[in-house]
Formats: C-alpha cells, sequence, structure tokens
C-alpha cells in the first residue's frame, strides 16, 4: 500500500512543477495566473494526502482563490 502512496505523491509532485514550469513559460498572463493556481490547488491536494486538511483548506483558498482573484483584478485593471 506504501508503493501506491508513493506513486501518488510523486505524480502529484511532477504535476505540480509542470504546472509551475508552465506558469513561468506561458507569454499570456492569464493562462499563467491559471497555471500557478492549478499548482496551488495540487499543493493543497498534497497537504490534505499528508493528514493535514486545515492547512489544505488554507491554501486552496488563499493560495488558490484569493490568489487568483487578485491577480485576475489586476490583469484586468491593466487592460
Amino acid at each position: 500500500m506504501s508503493s501506491f502512496i508513493e506513486i501518488v505523491h510523486i505524480s502529484i509532485l511532477i504535476m505540480m512543477i509542470v504546472a509551475g514550469f508552465l506558469a513561468v513559460v506561458f507569454r499570456k498572463l492569464l493562462p499563467s495566473v491559471i497555471a500557478l493556481s492549478v499548482a496551488s490547488l495540487l499543493l493543497s491536494l498534497e497537504f490534505y494526502i499528508l493528514h493535514a486538511p486545515d492547512v489544505a483548506i488554507a491554501e486552496a483558498a488563499i493560495g488558490a482563490g484569493l490568489t487568483m482573484a487578485i491577480f485576475i483584478f489586476a490583469i484586468r485593471g491593466t487592460r
């Protein structure tokens, strides 16, 4: 069973690295913000798997939700 958990942890880590890389590589701002939000949601999933649901909820709410909303309002304000 532990090998399955290790595979889940490694796959989430790989997806987080890909999302972070895409956030840097994208030329347009909105896809970059979405990729950053996906990385944050994957991090909150990892926290939940590690039995830290309070940290997972905080990361999902602040890291993915609030930060994404602030970035989108900033992008819309500059156009």
